[in-house]
């Protein structure tokens, strides 16, 4: 009891000097936003498994970040369900963020929950499950449960500096598969954490976050190698094309995810409406 009437004693006490961002899983995107919260006045602390800088912790490292779990005002997972098909986030702390006196809450998930609509338009009202990322959708459900303030931000295909067709193309890794009317979302990284600030002041709920032009694989990878100056690779089939299980899967599946819910109520608009203007972006990133 003691411990935990210092730990509110120091959420008080730093409240009034800064906000406190606990950022569970720094990967791509949970460092990019860390990097961006931390060129603002707000304080951020990470959590991955080999911590390297005074202002991270281990995952594992459970007193510690529990005790920032009931200390910070904003915490955010973007840690997705493991091998095992398990969500280690809410298996080791999901008591403690849904005890946590927290101001704000969210979860990185993704448009995979919704599976294969044949290329149809999708939304948040749309039932998930149904594809093949059954263990993300199953924590999807979870932390919508966890608290009444869970703002769950369901993300499709993720590039921005560093992670684009760019580098598959310059890399050799580039493919250009047949399959005719193939379409998908995709969404600039800071086009995340500009949704992520948005819903800071916003409703809680589902919001897709995706940019306003699904279209196919191709289209983007004949993009970029324009842009690089280079000739596209040669169209392929599934089965011609070395491509890891988890590409082909990607491959089975075919949507368009809609965004006006997060326009709506969130008054978000993404910077990079598209693959043009995103890609152009990392190349100067």
């Amino acid at each position: 009891m003691h411990n935990r009437l210092a730990v509110h004693a120091n959420r008080l006490f730093n409240s009034m000097m800064t906000k406190h961002m606990l950022i569970l899983g720094l990967g791509y995107t949970g460092a990019r936003l860390a990097e961006a919260m931390r060129t603002t006045d707000w304080r951020v602390t990470g959590v991955k498994r080999k911590p390297n800088r005074p202002d991270m912790l281990a995952f594992d490292d459970s007193h510690n970040v529990r005790d920032h779990i009931y200390s910070a005002d904003y915490i955010i997972s973007s840690v997705p369900p493991n091998r095992e098909g398990h969500d280690p986030v809410l298996s080791l702390y999901g008591d403690a963020i849904a005890a946590s006196p927290a101001r704000w809450v969210g979860y990185l998930s993704s448009t995979g929950v919704y599976g294969d609509t044949g290329g149809a338009w999708v939304d948040e009202s749309a039932p998930v499950g149904l594809g093949r990322r059954t263990a993300r959708a199953d924590a999807d459900r979870t932390w919508q449960g966890l608290r009444k303030d869970m703002r769950i931000f369901r993300l499709p295909g993720i590039y921005g500096p560093g992670r684009s067709a760019l580098e598959r193309v310059q890399q050799g890794k580039a493919h250009r598969i047949d399959l005719e009317g193939q379409i998908f979302s995709r969404v600039h990284v800071d086009d995340i954490i500009t949704a992520v600030t948005k819903s800071f002041d916003s409703p809680a709920g589902v919001y897709n976050i995706a940019d306003d032009l699904p279209c196919s694989h191709n289209q983007i990878i004949e993009y970029a190698c324009a842009l690089l100056g280079m000739k596209p690779p040669p169209y392929q089939t599934l089965d011609t094309a070395e491509i890891s299980p988890q590409a082909r899967a990607f491959y089975a599946e075919n949507r368009r995810v809609a965004n006006g819910k997060a326009k709506r109520l969130l008054g978000w608009r993404p910077r990079y409406p598209d693959f043009h203007n995103g890609l152009k972006s990392c190349m100067v990133s």
